[in-house]
């Protein structure tokens, strides 16, 4: 704000100004002072991406994918752009192109785990399962504290019946983060598969 009082034009101030206001939920706000930041600077990579993503937050998809392809019009080796538009394209029910966006993500940045952990999402909603743990044991291999690729993993070990490692799962999920409420849930449901009611209750009690 004080750099934007001497000069109300500078695009990053706009930009970085634009995306506090969609971390604290002022997402109305992020959308003018960012599109402002574009307006004087069209070809600003990191504002689009960021645009596309307060879109997705107000669930404007089809307007946060056009958002994504622009900076990826721009910097085409931008694998952030690749996987949030990959995420807006699997919200959109459009999951062989979401696939693809998170392939190109991984072949730009191989080690980003979490588009190899959306890459699984994909996968998984695609019927996939073999191919979704993969992808979640690739995730899982460089960020092993990764809460929601456990969780995930959980998932489609559960939909291929290997209940045990399912369960596995759910639990390291939990013991990383304590208050993650669908993993107790999930784990709820594999115990309850493997006919440990008293324990699924419990964590039915704690989701």
């Amino acid at each position: 704000q004080q750099i934007l009082r001497l000069d109300p034009n500078q695009p990053i101030a706009l930009h970085l100004l634009g995306l506090i206001a969609h971390q604290v939920g002022k997402h109305d706000t992020a959308v003018d002072l960012i599109m402002k930041a574009l307006a004087i600077k069209p070809d600003y990579a990191e504002a689009h991406n960021n645009l596309g993503i307060v879109f997705k937050e107000l669930g404007k998809l089809d307007v946060a994918a056009a958002s994504y392809h622009k900076a990826l019009a721009i910097k085409p080796d931008y694998a952030e752009a690749h996987n949030n538009l990959g995420n807006a394209l699997h919200d959109l029910g459009k999951l062989d192109e979401a696939a693809a966006s998170y392939h190109k993500a991984l072949a730009i940045k191989p080690d980003y785990a979490k588009a190899h952990s959306n890459l699984g999402n994909a996968l998984h909603d695609l019927g996939k399962l073999d191919e979704a743990v993969a992808s979640y044991h690739k995730a899982l291999a460089i960020k092993p504290d990764y809460a929601e690729a456990h969780n995930n993993l959980g998932i489609s070990l559960q939909d291929l019946g290997k209940l045990e490692e399912a369960v596995a799962s759910f639990h390291k999920a939990v013991a990383i983060n304590p208050d993650y409420a669908e993993a107790h849930s999930n784990l709820g449901n594999a115990l309850q598969d493997l006919g440990k009611l008293d324990e699924a209750v419990a964590s039915y009690h704690k989701a």
